[in-house]
C-alpha cells in the first residue's frame, strides 16, 4: 500500500520532508492542493467542496486504496474523502478532525480571512512582507528554519486568494453541517492525531469527540504543537509506522 500526504495552509508538500526521511519508504507520494504549492485549475473556486472533489480525483488517478494522511486543511480534506469515497483509502490519518465538531470556532487568524475588506488586507500584508519576515514568523510558531524559509519563498497571491475562498467556504455552520457525516468514515480505519499544543484544530475534548464519532483511533504527540512532523519527525513516524502495522493486509 502507499503513503500519500496533503498539507494545508499556507504550506507546500516540503512541510512533509522531515516526516519523508524519518519514514524511511520509497512509497510515498505528496500532493499539494492547487493554490499551496501547485497551480490552479481554470475557474477554480477554491472551495471546500473542490478541494474535496481535486483529492478524490488525485486519489483515483492512483488506481489503489492508499494510507492517506493529511494535515492542517489537508486533514480536513483527507476525512471528506474518508466520509464520501472509502473505496479509495485502505486508512486515513488527520490531525484536524476537531473541525468538525459542532463546536468548533475559528481562531482569531481565520475569522479575519473570513471578513471581506480585512481579510483582503491580511494576506495583501503577507505578500508585501519580505520572505524573510515571513520565514521568521513561521520559525517562531515551530517551524525548523530550512522548512519555514522554503513555505516563505512559496508565498504569492494566488495562494492568498485561495486561503481567502477557502476559510470563506467554510464559515460556521459550514464545517459542523459536514460534520454530520463523521460516523461515514468508520467504513476505515482513522487515526487522529492529537499534538496537545495544537491551538488552531479546535481543544482536546473536540477531537475526541469527533474522532469517536469516525471511530478513529487517538495517538496523543504530548508537547508538540500544529507542525509536530517537523517538529519530532521520528514520533510522528512511529506513530503512523504503528498504525499502518496494526491494519489487515
Amino acid at each position: 500500500m502507499g503513503v500519500v500526504l496533503v498539507h494545508g495552509n499556507p504550506e507546500t508538500a516540503a512541510v512533509w520532508s522531515p516526516l519523508v526521511e524519518a519514514l524511511g519508504s520509497n512509497d510515498v507520494t505528496r500532493l499539494s492542493p492547487p493554490g499551496f504549492g501547485a497551480p490552479i485549475p481554470s475557474q477554480w473556486g477554491a472551495t471546500v467542496e473542490e478541494y474535496r472533489e481535486w483529492l478524490i480525483g488525485e486519489l483515483e488517478a492512483l488506481g489503489r486504496p492508499v494510507d492517506l494522511v493529511g494535515h492542517d486543511w489537508g486533514g480536513a480534506h483527507a476525512v471528506l474523502v474518508a466520509m464520501t469515497r472509502p473505496d479509495l483509502l485502505r486508512s486515513w490519518a488527520t490531525d484536524a478532525i476537531g473541525l468538525f465538531d459542532p463546536d468548533y470556532v475559528w481562531h482569531d487568524l481565520a475569522q479575519t480571512w473570513q471578513t471581506p475588506g480585512a481579510g483582503e488586507e491580511a494576506v495583501a500584508m503577507m505578500a508585501a512582507a519580505a520572505p524573510q519576515q515571513r520565514a521568521d514568523r513561521l520559525t517562531a510558531l515551530g517551524l525548523t528554519a530550512e522548512v519555514a524559509e522554503q513555505l516563505a519563498t512559496a508565498y504569492n497571491d494566488t495562494m492568498g486568494r485561495c486561503i481567502l475562498a477557502l476559510y470563506r467556504s467554510a464559515a460556521q455552520p459550514v464545517m459542523a453541517e459536514l460534520g454530520c457525516r463523521l460516523p461515514a468514515a468508520a467504513q476505515r480505519p482513522g487515526l487522529v492525531v492529537l499534538a496537545t499544543e495544537d491551538h488552531y484544530v479546535g481543544t482536546e475534548e473536540m477531537r475526541r469527540r469527533a474522532a469517536e464519532r469516525a471511530d478513529a483511533r487517538i495517538e496523543v504527540l504530548g508537547g508538540l504543537g500544529h507542525w509536530w512532523m517537523v517538529q519530532d519527525p521520528a514520533r510522528g513516524a512511529d506513530v503512523l509506522s504503528r498504525f499502518w502495522a496494526s491494519l489487515p493486509g
